[in-house]
């Protein structure tokens, strides 16, 4: 049986006793790539910060790995191996993108007060094993060799992008939660971050598990070992690419009802 990495059990969420999320319950395997898909508002990126810690649900449990996280803060998650990229980008705009980079790194410095202050010495050579994790395992992967030394505000949003999904990557999570990685992409932008999400999933060296969060069906349907389908904070489907293709509270979801077509054609 297949390793269960992420787990969500009956997640409700309100914001003021409006529902944004209503008993939701789903598993996240090991190695997969699980998509969150459905209509504006449905209640996506709710669940995403559920997940890594922004917004703590007001009943249900999660679970990472088995060990519940439900009342952890985000930097205890993070510790535990769970990434995030953003639907808006969160990358600090005056500093180069290798500093913006080295931020994920974080969660693995040992060096204390102490030594910190003697950069000669141990912590000296803690920063040039990061940096070159970094460079070789990092930069390489998501080809922005030509960019790290610039400053990340310059740079077109494309690129904006894919730096912060290297900032995720330098945790070296065990999942990471993409949220929207292809809005605002150009057909060939679109393409690349297609191909470094596969990448890291497949890539022995990664074998990322990832919960992605996205607009572009197309790209879903291709990428997803499964889906799960939310609409107005409720799951309405969950399963692999095709069942939910074709399932009919799917399709009224995003479509409305043929009578509904019917009339707003006229």
């Amino acid at each position: 049986m297949s390793e269960v990495t992420l787990e969500a059990k009956n997640v409700f969420l309100s914001f003021h006793g409006v529902a944004a999320l209503t008993n939701v319950s789903f598993e996240v395997m090991k190695g997969e790539i699980f998509s969150i898909i459905g209509p504006n508002g449905a209640g996506k990126t709710c669940m995403m910060n559920c997940i890594n810690g922004l917004y703590h649900p007001r009943r249900g449990n999660l679970y990472f790995k088995g060990r519940e996280i439900t009342g952890m803060s985000p930097h205890r998650r993070a510790g535990l191996g769970i990434s995030r990229t953003f639907q808006k980008i969160e990358l600090f705009g005056g500093m180069t993108v290798l500093d913006n980079i080295r931020l994920g790194r974080h969660m693995h410095l040992k060096s204390g007060i102490i030594n910190s202050a003697i950069y000669w010495g141990k912590t000296s050579k803690e920063e040039v094993e990061h940096r070159n994790f970094i460079e070789e395992e990092i930069i390489d992967l998501l080809e922005i060799e030509a960019v790290r030394h610039e400053v990340t505000g310059m740079l077109p949003y494309g690129l904006q992008k894919r730096i912060e999904l290297a900032r995720a990557l330098a945790l070296q999570p065990e999942i990471i939660l993409l949220d929207e990685p292809l809005a605002g992409l150009n057909l060939e932008e679109v393409e690349d971050m297609a191909r470094f999400i596969v990448d890291l999933n497949e890539d022995d060296r990664w074998k990322v598990t990832c919960v992605l969060v996205e607009h572009d069906m197309g790209v879903v349907m291709d990428l997803s070992d499964r889906v799960m389908v939310l609409n107005f904070g409720v799951k309405i489907a969950e399963g692999t690419p095709e069942e939910v293709q074709e399932n009919p509270e799917v399709i009224k979801a995003y479509l409305g009802e043929v009578e509904d077509l019917y009339v707003s054609r006229r």
